[in-house]
């Protein structure tokens, strides 16, 4: 696997790392929570010879800026920059957990400038705003940093919880290392920043060629409710990978390649 040279956006906004010809069809990967761009450093590698791969660092993580105040909206906001300042015309957007509900609410502010998205493992709401599931996900989370533990401290467990059946073991050290190396401060803003988010009532108007794909053994992202999720989107694919927990191109990289290979394949004829 490729380990490129992390690089910054002409505004000195953003980190990122890339792969590819710089004048291919951009293929834009966002990571979540507990990633980084480093994190699809083999998706960058097996793309990079058909399209320009990016991976950015979301604000606030790596080499990437902090935003004053974060939300999705925000979040979604900051793509665009990130979007201009690389002159990436029509990208295809690859969005995992909470960088899928940013490529949601981008599809909202930007509908006709993508070329296709992916919507990995991710959800079109979080839950109600006063629901009490939500509140105790985001207390099970931030408790251990109210008191006192790291980032680091808490990496392994963190992504032991996310993933399923066995998964591919320097995935797994790649995941806990991108775990254990977010700031404690983004990882609080972004946990937050999930409260009262809802596009479920937009899934319609998504205009482009649309992939959802789950992991069966997601407690995240249960299948069963992305699978519903893709029937209100027109036309849209949805491919489930069995045995897959939450982190499924960390986890099972080949199939996830090989499922958004064929997607993306399923664009050229179409195109």
């Amino acid at each position: 696997m490729s380990q490129p040279v992390p690089m910054i956006t002409r505004d000195g906004r953003f980190a990122y790392e890339a792969a590819g010809d710089p004048g291919a069809i951009p293929l834009i990967f966002l990571h979540g929570i507990g990633g980084a761009a480093r994190s699809w450093r083999q998706q960058l590698d097996t793309f990079g010879n058909r399209f320009r791969a990016i991976a950015w660092d979301m604000p606030g993580y790596g080499g990437s800026a902090p935003l004053a105040n974060v939300s999705i909206a925000a979040l979604a906001d900051a793509l665009q920059q990130f979007v201009e300042q690389l002159v990436a015309t029509r990208p295809i957007l690859v969005g995992h957990s909470i960088g899928g509900m940013i490529v949601q609410k981008w599809l909202v502010q930007f509908p006709k400038l993508a070329r296709a998205v992916v919507l990995a493992q991710t959800s079109p709401a979080f839950g109600k705003a006063d629901g009490d599931w939500q509140k105790s996900f985001i207390a099970a989370r931030l408790g251990p940093l109210d008191r006192g533990e790291t980032m680091k401290s808490l990496a392994p467990s963190l992504v032991k919880e996310l993933v399923g059946d066995d998964p591919d073991p320097s995935g797994m050290e790649l995941a806990r290392e991108c775990m254990g190396s977010v700031p404690g401060a983004s990882y609080r803003a972004m946990m937050l920043a999930l409260i009262g988010f809802d596009q479920r009532n937009t899934l319609g108007d998504i205009a482009v060629p649309t992939l959802l794909l789950s992991g069966s053994k997601d407690n995240n992202a249960p299948a069963p409710m992305m699978a519903k999720t893709a029937s209100y989107i027109p036309g849209a694919d949805y491919v489930e990978l069995a045995g897959v927990g939450h982190l499924a191109n960390l986890e099972r990289p080949d199939a996830f390649d090989e499922a958004l290979g064929r997607f993306l394949n399923s664009l050229a004829t179409k195109a």
